[in-house]
């Protein structure tokens, strides 16, 4: 029990500091959780007794990790990205196989090597790609999108070649024995393909009409832990079963999960499997690291950096045609091109089979694992090449006509997602013709169908947001949902013209504070609405009456919106705001205002609410400045 606890806590510190540092640099979880393994294993020598126990239990990672992606599978998001996910993931699929296939042929590998190679490349990092995108903002955006249904193809790609590859193992007696032992090795042909064919079935009707019952029964009885061992019970049988008729484990535990994807426990699921699945497999990519001989990066590092350059290289070459045939613009088809360069997690999974099934040997395994890792370190690379592409093309002249030049116009709104649209489509109704800019085309597209004066480009733009009549706009209203975004673009517009109006969409107060200072004269949280709506609605379903609801919810916004202008002064950019004790202590002294003034127990009360029934007038805005002014009349704000 001494090694084998030693190992599991050297595992664990090195995973904890490594992943700590990696994700601090911007590499990535996956980067830290190898980098681990190598210190434990080439550097420190530390895997020894029970390192063998702890690589068996790795690979439950990757299983859970198909489990879950079937269960993502749905059958109407499929249907919608068709196109993308047919056309350009499964022609990029294919045709970067085929070419680092050709491209191992010329290098005289054998040619399980280089279908594997090709299998690999094919393959990119979406945990690395879709946290970029989105932490960028442009995850809705046409590159997005695309993006999005090239990982999503490449997902599902993984299946048929964990299927496929075992074979081409290079004996029989490998190709039997990839996935453990197989119980039908010694049945007659014919038998053994029905007894294959049975176990699929197993599953596919043993998910569908066996485990669903015994969810329900345990959700009934309301026993969490043992939902939580039933799941992963579910997920070890899946993986035993198809481990006894000789396929792969995570082949069967994906068509689990897609069994399970319709199911009213999908989600409780999820949330059970996913701690187990991230640590494990985390400790996969462990595993992954310790097997690296640094000896072999010693005496090929030309080749490991060519190799590297070269898949990169290929799949750029490969993504930009292809995102360009179907009528991405330039910036969002280099987005796709440089976004997806790298290889992927997957690619270790498809390592470790190849060297199960002796198609590699752990010289070839180390290289590949060095050229996945070094794709995956250069990827924030790429995408400051991508935003120096993007910056020069805005600046050419052979893409001035990509982006389109807006008529002028009074009133702009920047953004038409769903709080824009709300906005759009009131000013509209009530005879204003807005100026709209959205930077997904489709969105455009769609809305100029509905004769909606609609334009493509990014609003962050000073010279589109010239084009669009800045200078003379009397309203602007930011209603993109990306914070930082929308700092830069009040920040423009105010600089460009200081007596527009502008409306501006806060995610939470901290924005709120910045946008302010901005200069935004108008500031809505994207949910404090909706919500004290649905609080509204929760007093009268307790029996409060109408009235009193409407009073009670009059008063909250008064005083939250007061609270807002008080609490400005407590704002240190320097500390989080959990860490900021004067911020916690007025936030917590205004919701004991809010309390009582709810409560009526405060002086003026029933003259602050009265104000809520008249009818607005045009400067009765909720701006902390004019939110005070009327407070000190009232005496609301004492």
């Amino acid at each position: 029990m001494t090694g084998f606890a030693f190992s599991v806590f050297s595992y664990l510190a090195c995973s904890v500091l490594a992943v700590f540092v990696s994700r601090r640099l911007g590499l990535g979880s996956v980067v830290g959780y190898i980098a681990a393994g190598v210190i434990m294993g080439p550097l420190l020598h530390m895997t020894g007794t029970g390192s063998g126990y702890l690589e068996s239990l790795s690979e439950l990672g990757i299983v859970m990790m198909l489990f879950l992606i079937g269960l993502e599978i749905d059958p109407r998001m499929v249907w919608r990205l068709r196109g993308m996910l047919l056309g350009l993931g499964g022609s990029q699929v294919t045709l970067t196989i085929a070419a680092v296939t050709l491209a191992g042929f010329a290098l005289d590998f054998p040619w399980q090597q280089s279908v594997l190679f090709g299998c690999i490349g094919a393959l990119s990092s979406t945990a690395i790609v879709l946290q970029t995108l989105e932490e960028r903002g442009v995850l809705e955006s046409d590159g997005g999108r695309a993006g999005f249904a090239i990982l999503l193809f490449q997902d599902l790609a993984v299946i048929p070649m964990l299927a496929c590859l075992p074979l081409m193992a290079t004996n029989s007696h490998t190709s039997a024995g990839a996935h453990g032992s197989n119980l039908l090795s010694s049945m007659p042909g014919w038998l053994a393909t029905m007894t294959t064919f049975g176990a699929v079935g197993v599953v596919v009707v043993g998910g569908h009409y066996l485990s669903r019952p015994v969810m329900r029964a345990i959700a009934r009885d309301g026993l969490r832990d043992i939902f939580t061992a039933f799941a992963l019970l579910v997920v070890v049988a899946i993986a035993l079963l198809m481990s006894a008729v000789g396929l792969s484990p995570a082949l069967g535990a994906f068509l689990g999960g897609v069994v399970l994807a319709n199911s009213e426990f999908k989600h409780e699921l999820q949330s059970d499997i996913e701690p187990f699945k991230g640590l494990l497999l985390g400790l996969f990519f462990v595993t992954i690291g310790a097997k690296i001989d640094l000896s072999v990066l010693t005496h090929n590092w030309a080749f490991v950096l060519a190799a590297t350059a070269a898949l990169v290289l290929i799949k750029v070459a490969i993504l930009f045609p292809l995102a360009s045939l179907f009528r991405l613009r330039s910036s969002a088809s280099w987005l796709v091109a440089l976004g997806l360069a790298q290889a992927g997690e997957f690619g270790f999974v498809l390592l470790s089979l190849g060297q199960q099934i002796d198609i590699l040997d752990a010289a070839d395994a180390s290289i590949g694992v060095l050229v996945i890792t070094l794709g995956m370190v250069f990827t924030p690379g790429l995408f400051m090449i991508l935003d120096r592409i993007v910056a020069s093309l805005e600046t050419s002249r052979n893409v001035s006509t990509e982006v389109d030049k807006p008529d002028s116009g009074t009133v702009i709104v920047a953004g038409l997602g769903r709080f824009g649209q709300i906005v759009n489509r009131m000013l509209l109704a009530s005879g204003y013709k807005p100026v709209v800019l959205d930077y997904r085309a489709d969105v455009v597209d769609d809305l100029r169908k509905f004769g909606v004066r609609s334009y493509f480009g990014d609003a962050g733009r000073s010279d589109l947001l010239a084009s669009a009549g800045i200078a003379k706009a009397e309203l602007l209203v930011v209603a993109i949902d990306d914070p930082g975004r929308t700092v830069e673009i009040v920040q423009q517009a105010r600089a460009a013209n200081p007596r527009v109006v502008i409306i501006a969409r806060a995610y939470d107060r901290i924005h709120h504070y910045r946008l302010l200072s901005a200069g935004a004269n108008h500031i809505v949280r994207e949910l404090f609405g909706s919500s004290v709506e649905a609080a509204g609605l929760a007093l009268r379903t307790l029996g409060m009456h109408p009235y009193e609801v409407e009073k009670r919810k009059n008063t909250f916004v008064q005083q939250d919106l007061a609270g807002l202008s008080r609490m400005a002064s407590l704002i240190d950019d320097e500390r989080r705001v959990p860490d900021n004790d004067r911020f916690i202590a007025g936030f917590n002294d205004i919701g004991r205002v809010i309390q009582e003034a709810m409560l009526g127990r405060r002086a003026q009360y029933d003259e602050i609410v009265s104000r809520g029934w008249n009818p607005p007038r045009l400067d009765e805005s909720h701006t902390p400045d004019q939110t005070r002014q009327e407070n000190e009349k009232t005496g609301a704000g004492e």
